[in-house]
């Protein structure tokens, strides 16, 4: 039995307990203790009052800061190297999405951007980056190089890579902000050609009502766009059929693998260079036929990188007229690169898109360089699924046109895409007369020259030319 002595040694009154004795805290735990806090609320507080997460660079710094003072800074700095601080992205029609990084250019699309290649990458690396730092960066992002390709009309070398990991486009290039060798990156976009599904011609359809829309014979007696180099960026065109005898004087393949010659593209060089069983706009132009698109009668699709390699091909033969009848997304490398070929002295011309009145604007028509054409019929009528909006330079005939077709054949199109083509034919009858105009100069040519029609100016632009 415990003696009672034991029992009591705290329960009792008369025995309380012996007093408790407590260390103050040292010099040296009040800064560990205060450090430690400092490096977990900083970043918080710091994120609250920028309103964007920190950079990798900045939480570093923020974190060993409150440890080591100036000497974090430096170590943070070491650990991750600073790479500026991204601006949110801007929001005009004319400035696609992206994050950019203290001079470099990181596209990160959003959420809802499907129009993409899921498993690849645009990217740019700064001059005289290392193989030891490119071997790094491919295998930190887990990517590998599909293809090189220098710009000319540009300047810059681009890369494609595919993307090896688990990793999304939007992830990968997020991870790619943290890499100060990358100077610009973004999605390898895709484009759709602007054509609605094409059928065979009826007798109704034997009238090609453009040549008396467009009062072709009489403009013929002033301009057929005699010697006039157009260059076609579409799918594959059928350059033996008979109305486009002669007409292609070169050919470009962006895509490097054998395909047929597609509906698309031989409608967009008979609506501008026709010259047998149908009359084009401008019949005496010499085309620059560019394969940029692949796939299916009503799918063929491209990509940024093939659609550039076009470009930048086109601009190398000299040609005065770039025919685009296709849309897609905001792209910033193609921005960069459509500028720079306006600023050269060549005309851009584009289809608005058939994606309806609601759709936002598409690119490139949407490209304050490019010249957006829209679709009407043949009694001013504008094509219903066409897009709208300040985009739409001016209409042109687009509904329900006699083309021609692969293998000797016709169809019967409609879409703003061939509208398009008959405007770059248009404006190669500009050309014609008068070399000298500046892209500019042609587009005012086409706004004045165009008729007003009844309706919003967002639907027909200037009107129809």
């Amino acid at each position: 039995m415990p003696a009672l002595g034991q029992i009591c040694t705290f329960a009792c009154v008369n025995n309380p307990p012996p007093p408790v004795t407590t260390r103050p805290i040292t010099p040296l735990g009040f800064y560990v203790i205060g450090s430690i806090g400092c490096a977990a609320a900083a970043p918080i507080a710091q994120t609250a009052i920028l309103g964007r997460e920190l950079t990798m660079n900045e939480a570093y710094r923020t974190m060993l800061g409150c440890v080591a003072g100036p000497v974090g800074w430096l170590i943070a700095d070491w650990l991750a190297p600073p790479i500026g601080t991204p601006t949110p992205p801007t929001q005009s029609p004319q400035q696609p999405p992206r994050q950019r990084i203290s001079g470099r250019n990181i596209s990160i699309p959003p959420p809802s951007e499907i129009r993409l290649v899921r498993d690849e990458v645009l990217l740019q690396f700064e001059p005289g980056i290392s193989q030891r730092a490119l071997t790094r960066i491919a295998s930190q992002l887990q990517i590998e190089q599909l293809e090189t390709q220098s710009f000319t009309l540009t300047g810059r070398t681009l890369q494609r890579w595919r993307i090896t990991g688990n990793l999304s486009v939007a992830s990968t290039l997020r991870a790619a902000v943290g890499y100060p060798g990358i100077a610009a990156a973004q999605p390898n976009f895709l484009y759709e050609l602007q054509q609605a599904q094409a059928v065979a011609p009826s007798d109704a359809a034997a009238a090609q009502y453009v040549v008396s829309k467009l009062r072709l014979t009489e403009a013929h007696r002033i301009s057929s766009g005699d010697d006039v180099l157009v260059a076609v960026i579409d799918s594959k065109i059928d350059s033996s059929h008979a109305d486009l005898t002669g007409v292609v004087v070169d050919e470009y393949d962006a895509i490097g693998t054998p395909g047929p010659a597609h509906s698309h593209g031989t409608a967009m060089a008979g609506a501008i260079a026709a010259h047998s069983k149908l009359i084009g706009v401008a019949p005496k132009v010499k085309l620059l036929a560019v394969r940029a698109f692949s796939g299916g009668r009503d799918s063929a699709q491209a990509t940024t990188f093939n659609i550039m390699k076009g470009l930048d091909w086109a601009a190398g033969k000299n040609a005065r007229i770039v025919n685009m009848s296709f849309a897609g997304p905001g792209d910033a490398m193609m921005r960069d690169m459509l500028g720079k070929a306006n600023a050269r002295g060549m005309v851009l011309i584009a289809a608005v898109g058939n994606a309806g009145p609601q759709s936002p604007p598409l690119f490139p028509a949407a490209n304050a360089h490019v010249i957006g054409i829209t679709a009407t019929d043949a009694e001013d009528r504008l094509l219903p699924q066409a897009n709208r909006g300040t985009q739409v330079a001016v209409a042109a005939p687009g509904v329900e046109i006699l083309a021609a077709a692969p293998e000797g054949g016709y169809q019967v199109t409609s879409g703003t895409s061939v509208a398009a083509a008959h405007a770059s034919g248009v404006a190669a009858l500009l050309l014609a007369r008068d070399g000298k105009l500046t892209p500019a100069q042609v587009r005012n040519a086409m706004i004045r020259s165009a008729h007003p029609v009844a309706g919003s100016r967002r639907d027909f632009g200037a009107g129809v030319i």
